[in-house]
């Protein structure tokens, strides 16, 4: 338990952290594109590696084909629900309610694989994946009617519900079956391909341009050289 909760705050201290650099300082467009990236990069690896192909090879393609959908189904709607009632002035808002949709079930996916040894490969790409969009969020929060100390208190509560996430994933993973431990990994890539086409990828190369493939080329070679 007590490896499930450090993983967990591993995960969510680095979005706190995050938030309040883009609460304090306004960092240069290229950095966070580069981040972007090399996130983008990690999460491919981790999506196939960690989380759905391990599903793939127990559980076969239709039953794993049918939990990635289901995750990837899931992100996109709520995404799109968001885009349609927070608008382009909500922004921040949206880029924090983001980091929640796809962080819960990557954490869920950590802490469940917690019971086979656990992924660095995983947490690593969870962290870089994840930090982007906390400094993108804490600087649009910070200069919204949110303020500050308001903003950064959200992203404190984020961290500690994907904390939470983790643990209890690990909790009930002993009473969880091989199959459902499988399918929550195969749910989880479903989301995490769904972040990567709907925000990662397109968010990079808008603000960085056609260089950012070297990034996350580095990134997907960084998550294999840690696996």
């Amino acid at each position: 338990m007590a490896m499930a909760f450090w993983f967990g705050v591993a995960t969510a201290v680095p979005l706190v952290i995050g938030a309040a650099v883009g609460l304090r300082w306004h960092l240069p467009t290229p950095v966070l594109a580069v981040l972007m990236a090399f996130g983008a990069g990690t999460l491919t690896a981790a999506a196939s590696e960690e989380l759905f192909g391990p599903a793939f090879e127990s559980e076969g393609v239709l039953l794993a084909g049918a939990a990635l959908l289901l995750g990837a189904g899931v992100y996109v709607g709520a995404s799109h629900l968001l885009d349609t009632r927070l608008g382009a002035a909500a922004a921040g808002p949206a880029l924090l309610l983001g980091a929640v949709l796809d962080g819960i079930p990557e954490n869920l996916a950590l802490g469940v694989g917690l019971v086979e040894g656990g992924s660095i490969v995983l947490l690593v790409a969870i962290i870089v994946g994840n930090v982007p969009e906390a400094v993108s969020s804490g600087a649009l929060l910070g200069r919204s009617n949110f303020g500050p100390a308001r903003a950064l208190a959200l992203w404190v509560v984020t961290g500690v519900v994907l904390v939470a996430c983790t643990v209890g994933a690990y909790a009930a993973s002993d009473a969880m079956g091989g199959t459902s431990i499988a399918l929550v990994q195969a749910f989880a890539g479903g989301a995490t391909v769904a972040v990567l086409a709907d925000t990662l990828f397109p968010e990079a190369y808008r603000e960085g341009g056609w260089w950012v493939g070297l990034a996350t080329a580095a990134g997907f070679l960084t998550a294999f050289g840690l696996g």
